[in-house]
Formats: C-alpha cells, structure tokens, sequence
C-alpha cells in the first residue's frame, strides 16, 4: 500500500497552473512559499507536468512510470510461478526415477 500524499492533487495542478501561467515566471522558491508547499516538491511537479506533455526527455511520463510498474509487478509474478513450476517438476521427476536410455 503506497504512502498518502502530503500534497492533494488539486494542489498540484494550481502550483503547476500557476508557474506556467505566470508572467515573468516566478522562481520555484518563491511561488513555494506563496503556496506553502516545498520548493523542491513544486520544482519536481513542474518538471513531471513538462515530462508528461512531451516537453521533456530526462524523465518519464506518468503513463510510462505506471507501465513500467505493472510490468514489474507482471515479472515477478511469471518468475515466481516459473519457479513453483521448476520444483514441481523436480519433485516428480525424482518420484519416478532416473530415465532409461534404450540402446
């Protein structure tokens, strides 16, 4: 179970709105502390609001992190299942014995 959020959503999105709106643009400092959030959490918000719209290609989108993470999730569970597999089929291989080879 993921941790709560310090920050609501909607809160995100006004930071995110305003510094792009904002004409000059505000320092993230500033507009932080107008909004009395973090300056570094509304630097990252910004950022992650650009990787989103294409505007970025150091980070990835929101969807991508999503996918990625049930990807993830997916592979661990094909991994456990492989290795239930594996043991099943250890243990009743050496139920019937070894093999004969016919010559």
């Amino acid at each position: 179970m993921p941790a709560p959020k310090k920050y609501p959503d909607e809160l995100r999105e006004r930071a995110v709105r305003l510094y792009r709106e904002s004409d000059p643009r505000p320092s993230f400092r500033r507009l932080a502390e107008q909004l009395n959030v973090h300056h570094e959490a509304l630097r990252n918000w910004v950022r992650q609001a650009e990787a989103d719209d294409g505007q970025r290609a150091d980070r990835p989108s929101t969807d991508m992190v999503v996918e990625n993470r049930r990807l993830a999730k997916e592979n661990a569970e094909l991994r456990r299942v492989n290795e239930v597999l594996r043991a099943a089929s250890a243990y009743f291989a050496s139920e019937i014995g070894p093999t004969r080879r016919w010559s």
